[in-house]
């Protein structure tokens, strides 16, 4: 029997950065708690941006090029004009939470391998990690990680970077745009899929409140859009 997933297509509006990485902190530390069932959440960003891991040294050679905001997250920096963006919620009830670090993030890239074949393309599981990568300046997609999603030949098509708290998990996931050929659209409705039979889920809508919107307002004001949280707190 399927089990449930929240479906947040928050898709309608792209989003700063800062507002991108506001909503998935509150989704875990404010809607996890009351949460039933595991949530995903799909969304865009509204310019070119580069998230950096939540213990990265901040690259200000970027700055003229990109919108950089650092994650709630940990991973590598990911430049957010060639791919899609998930974000997965667990509340601390599921059975997700049972399993360790490293296995409750290969279950998400274990699915969409299947995925990845349909599209086209030959992919595997990474199963080890790169040596002597500088975890400071480490750029997501071009070290690949444990379980990260690959082609036979090392390239990097899915990452993923997890934060647990007394709330549960979040794992923000990005998925390169070549798998469609810059089809975002093609590949929302992929990965939907590959989750819908990979983890053996139905979707149930799901739509934010105003006072978790206005506290995603809040929050992005007063943390993900200032200097003192993406330029000095990893320093």
């Amino acid at each position: 029997m399927a089990e449930i997933f929240y479906l947040w297509e928050d898709r309608e509006e792209p989003h700063s950065p800062y507002w991108n990485m506001a909503a998935d902190e509150l989704l875990l530390e404010k809607a996890a708690p009351h949460l039933e069932y595991p949530l995903l959440r799909l969304y865009r960003w509204d310019r070119p941006s580069l998230s950096i891991g939540r213990s990265q040294s901040y690259p200000f050679e970027q700055e003229g090029s990109y919108c950089i905001v650092r994650r709630p997250t940990g991973g590598g920096n990911v430049f957010h004009d060639v791919d899609l963006t998930y974000t997965v919620v667990v509340p601390a009830h599921h059975h997700i939470l049972q399993l360790n670090r490293m296995d409750s993030y290969r279950i998400f890239h274990q699915a969409m391998l299947p995925m990845v074949a349909k599209l086209g393309f030959s992919g595997e599981l990474q199963q080890r990690e790169q040596e002597k990568v500088d975890r400071a300046t480490m750029k997501c997609f071009a070290s690949p990680s444990r379980f990260d999603v690959v082609d036979r030949g090392g390239e990097k098509f899915a990452g993923a970077a997890q934060r647990r708290t007394r709330a549960g998990i979040l794992h923000q996931g990005s998925i390169k745009l070549e798998l469609t050929r810059g089809d975002w659209d093609a590949l929302e409705r992929a990965l939907l899929e590959a989750f819908r039979t990979g983890l053996e889920v139905e979707y149930s809508p799901w739509k934010p409140d105003a006072e978790f919107l206005a506290g995603v307002d809040l929050l992005t004001r007063e943390k993900y859009a200032g200097k003192e949280w993406n330029c000095e707190f990893g320093a």
